[in-house]
């Protein structure tokens, strides 16, 4: 097993801006959609993504909050050899707009076009409990 830390996983991160997040639907399989990152990826365990409350995923997070998230990095990116990222954990709903400043970026306007003012707007909290990964090297896991 691979010895990778949390801070080595977050820099490994910085060229992934899309991950899968996956849900449980209301008939117990797996829901899964691409999600923005935005580059937020100052990693410590806490992904954050903006949602609108009609989203499924944000239905499905309400009635369960057990998510993982799937990170996949480009092969040969830099000079680097590809990453695999599979995270657990749990997700939050948060509806408070100072907590959207925080985590808000420019480049989200193109999905929400009033910024942190467009209504019925979601910020999804993904707190890691176990994160399992694949460099083309080594595996790991890491317990948050």
């Amino acid at each position: 097993m691979g010895q990778m830390t949390l801070s080595d996983i977050s820099e490994k991160m910085r060229d992934i801006d899309f991950t899968m997040l996956f849900t449980h639907a209301p008939n117990g399989q797996l829901a899964g959609r691409p999600m923005s990152n935005n580059r937020d990826v100052d990693y410590d365990g806490d992904s954050w993504f903006f949602a609108l409350e009609s989203a499924s995923a944000v239905q499905e997070i309400a009635a369960d909050p057990n998510v993982a998230l799937s990170f996949a990095g480009s092969k040969g990116l830099l000079g680097k050899p590809p990453i695999f990222i599979s995270v657990q954990g749990r997700g939050e709903l948060i509806r408070d707009k100072a907590r959207f400043v925080e985590h808000w970026d420019k480049d989200l306007e193109r999905w929400f076009e009033q910024g942190v003012d467009t209504p019925g707007l979601v910020l999804i909290h993904v707190q890691a409990s176990r994160i399992h990964y694949w460099d083309g090297e080594d595996e790991g896991e890491i317990a948050v």
